[in-house]
């Protein structure tokens, strides 16, 4: 048997109706679509980690090559023993609570907030493991499982049309329409996105691959060219350093020894009794916000790539989730905050990839990058969230599966496709249609249809804002 045989035969390819050029191009689609977080990761990270002798940079780089590292190991697992397509990296939003509520507004040492997130990660190995976070992820009520999807969607496509620039800031209505007559970023998107829709609406294979390269590519030509200022619709600083230097010096100038934030994780290990209280509560959000965002993650991405079952369950559900209750875990210990599964996955899905090694080829391409870390800075944010755009409107598609004519779907499942954009989170959108269900169900005097298990999620979730209200508010600190 020779090697494509081996590799179709480990994956699957044949039972998943897919091929190597499918999953080679879904992989990639998805590395380029998520990329972004090995440049934003370190920045938002880098705002609460300092560290003897070492200036901004320097910490920075260490954070992009621990981000890539805990990436890889999460994809890899997620790729050999999930066999699902989907990659994992630090999630956005846990990065800013990690730094700017945990570490810089409640005074908690960095240290001891890996040491937080390492917790939180034995922690989601140890429930993976006996099935209760399969079981727990069971209990979400149907109208939300298929609503997952739609409301992912409608997230994905704010986040896309806010990079493009297309939607913006408005003191009095919050959002408004962007001018595209005069930002040059919402002009070329445009473009780009009407060329990716129109290469996506004809069948071309890597159509979102293919407008996220010719949209980064036309950014520095029109920047090289003097038609905009360098900044403007390229990262200034990585112009000016290709400019000045040549781009070889990019690759040239990368800090790989991380060793410092492995020995800051150790060290945080032995403060944690300082204040076990505020420890408790720190793991307790970490481990919550995690839990939701990445059970409503696999679910949405799950339910365009056909992978649900009758019920709205993705079979072996607890193999993907232990992926990023590793990937969570060694990234504590070499230095990021918690890796969970990515929305952008949906891109490469919409690509064609049904298995593993779509997975695969995205890990390889994260340890690819630790030889060009600079380089892949140089493709515009506004270029890979065109595919979040694409995306979007695909998964806009889940909402024929909710009955709208039942109350108690209707509002559980329109509760959790609102509110996950208008409050950028998946897991308040999930919250809401969780606690609304049962609620609803009752008032309709059908509670007899909640179970118990879905009563104490609904608690669960008032309780945890409780918490997190709390904490916000700034009743605790270290």
């Amino acid at each position: 048997m020779g090697a494509f045989e081996t590799l179709a035969a480990y994956f699957g390819f044949d039972e998943h109706d897919t091929d190597l050029g499918t999953e080679t191009i879904a992989g990639i689609t998805t590395f380029l679509a998520m990329s972004y977080i090995i440049v934003v990761n370190p920045l938002i990270l880098s705002e609460a980690i300092a560290i003897d002798g070492y200036d901004a940079g320097e910490i920075q780089q260490m954070i992009t090559v621990a981000t890539i590292l805990a990436s890889a190991v999460a994809i890899f697992v997620m790729a050999f023993w999930a066999n699902r397509p989907f990659g994992l990296a630090p999630g956005m939003g846990l990065n800013a609570f990690f730094a700017f509520t945990v570490v810089i507004g409640l005074g908690v040492p960095w240290q001891v907030a890996l040491a937080a997130v390492f917790v939180e990660g034995i922690i989601f190995i140890a429930l993976t493991a006996v099935g209760a976070r399969k079981y727990i992820i069971e209990l979400f009520p149907e109208p939300v499982k298929f609503a997952v999807g739609a409301g992912i969607g409608v997230y994905l496509l704010f986040l896309g049309l806010q990079e493009m620039q297309i939607v913006v800031d408005h003191p009095d209505t919050l959002v408004t329409l962007g001018n595209v007559a005069t930002s040059a970023v919402a002009a070329l998107s445009v473009v780009g996105l009407a060329l990716m829709l129109i290469l996506h609406a004809r069948g071309t294979r890597g159509s979102i691959v293919i407008g996220i390269l010719a949209t980064a590519v036309a950014g520095w030509v029109l920047t090289i060219a003097d038609v905009v200022s360098p900044g403007t619709l390229v990262p200034a600083q990585t112009y000016e350093q290709v400019a000045n230097d040549g781009i070889l010096s990019l690759i040239a100038s990368v800090q790989y020894d991380f060793t410092p934030l492995v020995a800051g994780f150790i060290e945080g290990l032995g403060l944690i009794t300082d204040d076990p209280l505020v420890f408790a509560l720190v793991v307790f959000t970490f481990f919550f916000v995690d839990f939701f965002d990445t059970a409503g993650t696999l679910i949405g991405v799950s339910q365009i790539g056909g992978f649900l079952d009758e019920d709205g369950d993705l079979p072996e559900i607890e193999k993907p989730l232990m992926a990023d209750a590793i990937g969570t875990t060694v990234g504590a210990i070499i230095g990021t905050s918690t890796v969970t599964t990515f929305i952008e996955s949906s891109a490469g899905v919409e690509e064609g990839g049904r298995t593993g090694f779509t997975a695969l080829v995205v890990g390889l391409l994260f340890v690819l990058s630790l030889l060009i870390v600079p380089l892949i800075g140089a493709i515009p944010q506004y270029a890979s969230y065109l595919a979040l755009v694409v995306v979007g409107i695909i998964m806009l598609q889940g909402v024929t599966d909710i009955d709208w004519q039942d109350p108690s779907w209707a509002i559980s499942a329109g509760l959790t496709i609102t509110v996950m954009p208008l409050t950028a989170s998946i897991s308040n959108g999930l919250a809401a249609g969780i606690i609304s269900y049962p609620l609803v169900k009752a008032a309709m005097g059908r509670a007899e249809d909640v179970s118990v298990g879905q009563w104490a999620l609904a608690i669960a979730f008032i309780l945890y804002f409780a918490v997190f209200f709390a904490v916000d508010a700034g009743m605790f600190s270290f």
